[in-house]
């Protein structure tokens, strides 16, 4: 069984698409699967769940559909947040979203504190990341640290690394599930993704569920991971 299941929730626009639907439709739909799949994943069993639900490189996409995506996160954490709290679950966030609107960033803030004594599963929500700049801000995070003569250059490991990432407080990521049918990354947990085992599917997200998030476990338990050895 994974401890970390991260998931790419990609295919909400190509899912209104084949409705003849708006696209605001495919992402309210994809709000609907990441409920089923949260809720599966307490099910499961898994520690840790990260979501990809807003891209640094999102801000591209057309000003109206930003702000709808941004209005249903509101919505989302309004809604969802008592039963959260109710099973457990600890809420995290990765990424810039403290340049996200302050309203939002406060209430962003207030649901991570109101979870953050809880003892269940992790949710954690990618909001305004990007994996380069990541690893950009890592790098000033331990040159700072070089600076102030708290460390030396050479001295820095790999859990140096790991502890200037936003993930520092998440477990190791196991699998990383991307839907739609896309091959790629797209610029997410690059680091984290080093030995995970990537797992992709034609499904769309709209229509990805428990069933689903069980059939990419299967196929996780089926891996030989052998970290570089034999």
């Amino acid at each position: 069984m994974p401890r970390h299941v991260a998931i790419i929730m990609d295919g909400n626009g190509r899912w209104a698409k084949k409705r003849f639907l708006p696209r605001i439709a495919g992402h309210r739909a994809g709000v609907e699967a990441v409920r089923r799949v949260a809720r599966a994943a307490r099910e499961l069993g898994l520690e840790c769940l990260t979501l990809y639900a807003f891209s640094s490189e999102n801000w591209k996409r057309p000003a109206g559909e930003v702000a709808d995506l941004m209005g249903l996160l509101r919505h989302f954490i309004q809604s969802d947040l008592d039963e959260f709290h109710a099973n457990g679950v600890r809420l995290r966030i990765i990424g810039n979203y403290r340049a996200l609107d302050p309203a939002l960033v406060a209430l962003i803030d207030n649901a991570v504190a109101r979870t953050a004594g809880n003892s269940g599963p992790i949710i954690a929500i990618a909001l305004n990341y990007g994996a380069q700049d990541e690893l950009v801000r890592m790098a000033q995070t331990l040159a700072r640290r070089v600076a102030a003569g708290e460390i030396a250059a050479e001295e820095i490991g790999l859990a140096d690394v790991d502890a200037a990432l936003y993930t520092a407080d998440l477990p190791p990521l196991d699998l990383m599930i991307r839907t739609s049918g896309e091959q790629r990354l797209s610029n997410f947990m690059l680091w984290q993704a080093a030995y995970a085992e990537l797992y992709f599917t034609d499904m769309l997200w709209p229509d990805f569920d428990g069933r689903a998030l069980a059939a990419a476990l299967d196929a996780f338990r089926l891996r030989d991971r052998r970290f570089g050895g034999l």
